[in-house]
């Protein structure tokens, strides 16, 4: 199980901008700034996290790029709809548009984009449509 995770992006400003509009619709949250970093977490129905400072950090920094894939959960097919929506909106780029992906179960459903420093960011619901 992850605690948290941590990308190197090349201008943070820019990029808190990207990840607090992309991910929005998850109920994350920028929870904590601490130059040259900041920490974003999930918010529970009360406005608290089990992590006081965040469990997704931007560093300022040479970023990785296209090597890096990372993978937010979705609690519905709406919420992959709406974190994809966000991010074109917010200047990403499609790598694979809201849809099916039966070739990893038959429930997958995931978007892909790339954000402004190429990381490859999906978001997925593992839950069958009603």
């Amino acid at each position: 199980m992850l605690d948290h995770i941590g990308i190197r992006v090349s201008d943070l400003a820019r990029s808190k901008d990207f990840y607090r509009a992309v991910l929005r619709p998850l109920n994350y949250v920028l929870r904590k700034e601490i130059p040259p970093a900041a920490g974003f977490c999930v918010l529970d129905g009360f406005g608290k996290s089990p992590d006081p400072a965040g469990d997704f950090w931007l560093i300022e920094g040479d970023p990785q790029g296209a090597r890096v894939h990372i993978a937010f959960s979705a609690s519905s097919r709406e919420q992959v709809d709406a974190f994809f929506a966000a991010a074109i909106a917010a200047g990403g780029t499609s790598n694979g548009a809201p849809g099916p992906r039966p070739e990893y179960h038959p429930h997958y459903y995931a978007a892909f984009i790339l954000d402004p420093d190429q990381y490859n960011i999906e978001v997925v619901c593992h839950i069958a449509q009603t």
